[in-house]
């Protein structure tokens, strides 16, 4: 193709998308986004897709971020939480056991990436009290820690955790349980009451309540929530429960991952999004417990990292069963437990960047975690290629005044937003050939039209967006005040 034809050419491939795209409907519900952030994590928002898909995006791997080398740790340490407060970072893991007891580490870093060992002078290890346990008490194990965003907390209580608990019931028999505990300083923990909130029955040779039992406050949906690992039919899976006071707990229920293959979820790393609450994410760790790939490694079972999402709690978008974090080139990383995300993130580390923190070479001599980052709000992304597509949402309403996106496009991509009415036509100035092109790689651009970006006018009014897309991923949009 000669000079001449390229340029002729792209409008072409445009016209080719846009004219596959069917026109909308003039009914169905409206969606109120007010002036949220909105991810295209699912089809919430999306009523069509031409010429585009939402495209999973996998993280970044970076540096070691910390090794489990120091005394009292060892090749079994697991990350357990990593928490994004105010200025500083906290890490919450789970140590080698002191005297057969269990026990839970703690450090801290100013900038997500180089870790300190807090010596917390809270409990005595081999004759000396300069170690960083924070818990550490018979018949538990490791805390699962979050900071309580309930504005009614009290201050005793900022700090609030999930504590896994096993005993004996009246009969004797094996229990596992749930207890809870809070903490004003997020170092020194007390119980809130002295019965477990959950307890179960332990089956023989199944584990349950084992790992990763989640609980944070989801001021979204006011109530706190709490997510458990249990054993369905066999298979490692979640359960759903709700407090409002964090003591009293509902009946746990299954979360509904629609018609997909049961697959055994180790952990599930679920919390809310710290930019868009409305919205849950997880990462559960996915688990083949009858893969080896290192014949000489003790464990057998190999794991990777999974994606989901949900608006309400219990229902779970799963449609991309692929991985989100794949075991890698590192053979170390093809071994049990490697690939275990910690909970309590992402978290921000810097501009425009998110980091998880995975561990690696479990049960291995050099046991660590490895950051990995993403770009603010990339899980997902809705992409079109060189021959272009398009995106139409639902019907919606917005309160703000000005439509920003986050976007990214190759150097000859590009990006164009028309306005519509519910019925799918155009609202006059708000054409896609209003729309001068944007191209470029940004968080937060805002969109302008030929006559301006003001949309105040048509706030709280019904309207649905058109997105043309070339060589482009475009990751949120908020209809920011």
């Amino acid at each position: 193709m000669n000079g001449l034809d390229w340029k002729v050419g792209l409008p072409f491939l445009f016209f080719l998308a846009a004219s596959s795209l069917p026109a909308a409907a003039d009914n169905g519900p409206v969606r109120d986004i007010g002036d949220r952030l909105e991810l295209f994590v699912d089809d919430w928002l999306i009523e069509r897709l031409a010429g585009a898909e939402l495209r999973l995006n996998e993280p970044a791997l970076r540096e070691v971020a910390f090794r489990f080398d120091a005394p009292g740790e060892g090749s079994t340490c697991l990350p357990s939480v990593i928490l994004k407060d105010g200025d500083r970072y906290r890490m919450y893991y789970r140590g080698e056991p002191v005297k057969g007891l269990e026990n839970t580490r703690y450090a801290e870093s100013a900038d997500g990436i180089s870790w300190t060992r807090v010596k917390a002078g809270l409990y005595e290890e081999n004759g000396s009290w300069e170690n960083n346990i924070v818990f550490r008490e018979p018949d538990t194990q490791e805390l699962e820690v979050f900071i309580d965003g309930n504005p009614a907390a009290p201050a005793g209580e900022r700090y609030k955790a999930f504590c896994r608990w096993k005993g004996k019931d009246a009969e004797g028999r094996a229990v596992r349980g749930v207890k809870i505990l809070a903490s004003a300083d997020g170092l020194r923990w007390n119980p809130l009451q002295s019965d477990p909130v959950i307890s179960l029955l332990r089956p023989k040779a199944v584990s349950i309540l084992d790992s990763d039992n989640r609980a944070f406050w989801d001021g979204a949906r006011n109530r706190y929530a709490g997510y458990l690992r249990v054993f369905r039919d066999g298979v490692r899976s979640i359960k759903f429960f709700e407090s409002k006071d964090f003591r009293s707990w509902s009946e746990p229920e299954w979360l509904d991952f629609g018609p997909v293959p049961a697959e055994h979820l180790y952990t599930n790393v679920i919390g809310p999004y710290f930019r868009a609450p409305h919205l849950l994410l997880g990462f559960p760790k996915r688990f083949l417990p009858d893969r080896k790939f290192l014949d000489e490694y003790r464990w057998k079972g190999i794991c990777d990292t999974c994606f989901i999402s949900s608006r309400d709690g219990r229902k779970w978008d799963r449609r991309f069963m692929e991985a989100f974090l794949r075991p890698g080139t590192d053979p170390g990383n093809w071994v049990y437990h490697s690939r275990t995300l910690a909970a309590g993130g992402p978290v921000e580390t810097a501009p425009g960047e998110l980091s998880f923190y995975i561990l690696e070479h479990y049960g291995l001599p050099d046991v660590r975690l490895r950051r990995a980052t993403l770009r603010t709000d990339g899980f997902v992304s809705v992409r079109a290629g060189f021959a272009g597509g398009e995106l139409l949402t639902r019907p919606l309403t917005f309160s703000g005044r000005e439509l920003v996106l986050n976007y990214a496009t190759s150097a000859a991509g590009r990006v164009r937003v028309e306005i519509q009415d519910q019925a799918g036509k155009p609202l006059p100035g708000f054409a896609l050939e209003d729309c001068p092109e944007i191209y470029g790689d940004q968080l937060e651009r805002p969109v302008a039209w030929k006559g301006g970006g003001d949309l105040s006018a048509l706030a709280g009014r019904p309207v649905r967006l058109r997105f043309q897309l070339q060589d482009a991923d475009l990751y949120s949009i908020r209809f920011r005040r």
